[in-house]
């Protein structure tokens, strides 16, 4: 059983079997990243574009309740005058 298997030198030692495949997994890797970055930008801009959107809607919202609290008031003043 000893013989059929390979040493713990051959295994893990320079040039051993596992060197090959961190090879592919380093390349894999490098190519992963590199789309991810690309993806990253994209999704940056949609996140922005949405938050600007969030923020015009707040505006917008707080503008039009603060105008109906106003008139609000104003009727109420000049219905007792």
């Amino acid at each position: 059983m000893a013989a059929d298997a390979p040493s713990w030198a051959d295994q893990w030692g320079a040039g051993g079997i596992s060197v090959l495949g961190e090879e592919e997994e380093d390349t894999k890797a490098k190519s992963e990243s590199k789309k991810k970055t690309a993806d990253g930008k994209g999704g940056f801009n949609k996140a922005k574009a949405a938050a600007m959107v969030g923020a015009h809607k707040i505006k917008s919202g707080a503008s039009n309740g603060f105008k109906w609290v106003k008139n609000q008031c104003q009727k109420k003043n000049s219905a007792t005058k």
